[in-house]
């Protein structure tokens, strides 16, 4: 069973189906420019980048992270994703148990695994471990499906990054594996 300290039982049981972008009913669709990564990453490797971006969910008020798959040569893979608390955005992202989004660095990812009926129901089908590659005193982190985003008061995460849509979460866990995905970068 894969327990992850970063995210907690919920109290209410949701279903894990799921919802159009009319549920989903996001605010202000923006597109996010596309940045350069650091050249200390290389050139013939994928990876997944995490910004910020001026979206929200509409009901909760959590921010919309972008969480792009850049692979040379493919056309850049975008996933909406949620990090921390949407009232907790600004806490300190370098201390556990504040429920802040990420902090700004680079992390290597573990494997794609799936999760069964004895994980808790908020982590999803899929867990895919990231490990920061800088001091910090996050840990035991990862990305998975926010089955709760745009719900309830139980949207966004305790500190990973979480997909809005199953149907992503799916995806980019195909894109993962295939491409051999092994970074993380996330920036300010």
């Amino acid at each position: 069973m894969v327990v992850r300290s970063c995210l907690a039982l919920k109290l209410l049981a949701l279903l894990a189906a799921p919802c159009s972008a009319a549920e989903m009913d996001l605010a202000s669709a923006s597109t996010v420019p596309t940045t350069s990564l650091s050249t200390s990453i290389p050139a013939n490797e994928s990876v997944l980048v995490l910004n910020r971006t001026t979206r929200s969910l509409a009901r909760t008020g959590d921010p919309i992270w972008s969480l792009r798959l850049e692979t040379p040569g493919q056309p850049v893979q975008h996933f909406d994703a949620v990090s921390g608390r949407a009232h907790r955005q600004n806490a300190d992202r370098h201390r556990s148990g504040t429920r802040a989004p990420l902090p700004a660095g680079r992390y290597s990812l573990g494997p794609v695994e799936p999760l069964g009926p004895a994980d808790p129901r908020e982590l999803g089908p899929i867990w895919i471990g990231i490990e920061p590659q800088f001091p910090t005193g996050r840990g035991h982190l990862g990305i998975h499906l926010d089955p709760s985003a745009n719900r309830n008061a139980n949207s966004g995460t305790l500190g990973c990054v979480g997909l809005i849509r199953w149907d992503d979460m799916q995806t980019l866990a195909g894109l993962v594996q295939r491409r051999n995905v092994r970074t993380l970068v996330v920036s300010e």
